[in-house]
């Protein structure tokens, strides 16, 4: 793998319940399937401490990040799937986390209330469900408003992961053979 290669990232963000971690799991699939070399990382377990990291000024994420992706790139890897509630909101320290030439695509999963809230009551199953619902709810606000234009907007509602995840996959032209030189 040449180090000259740029890492090809596609960034997918949205509120609990949207189904960030399935449809991600689904475009590694997709991936595989196809042989295009790519890693997947879940951003949310990457600074998953109490007190929150970031609340303390912290950016552990990003720093656990930049740890990872060397490892991954020294292994070869140049193209990343990473995932993290409010990651199309932080593109730009993230992009920095993996250093060299980047090239990423954003894309906010979106849902309605209703499908965030039947989708987190399947997940979540211990006393913290109307506080994940309270907090989906406010990063559907926050993303809504915050996510630039050049961010992406897939709906899940009433979709196929399959179906959401053939549209990102599309969106990050991995599948053209021009651009797979692994």
């Amino acid at each position: 793998m040449d180090a000259d290669l740029p890492t090809d990232v596609l960034f997918i963000g949205g509120r609990a319940g949207v189904g960030k971690s399935t449809v991600a799991a689904e475009v590694s699939h997709l991936l595989a399937s196809n042989t295009v070399h790519h890693a997947l990382i879940e951003g949310d377990n990457l600074d998953q401490a109490y007190p929150e990291p970031w609340r303390e000024g912290v950016d552990l994420a990003e720093q656990n990040l930049a740890a990872m992706w060397k490892n991954y790139r020294n292994a070869g890897y140049r193209r990343l799937i990473y995932t993290n509630t409010v990651s199309v909101l932080q593109m730009r320290p993230l992009v920095a986390a993996l250093g060299g030439k980047v090239r990423g695509v954003g894309v906010l999963l979106v849902a309605s209330d209703e499908t965030a809230r039947s989708r987190l009551t399947r997940r979540e199953i211990g006393s913290a469900l109307d506080e994940h619902v309270q907090r989906s709810s406010a990063a559907a606000r926050q993303l809504a408003t915050e996510a630039g234009p050049a961010v992406h907007r897939v709906n899940t509602d009433s979709r196929t992961v399959n179906e959401i995840a053939h549209d990102l996959v599309s969106l990050t032209r991995w599948l053209d053979t021009q651009d797979r030189p692994d």
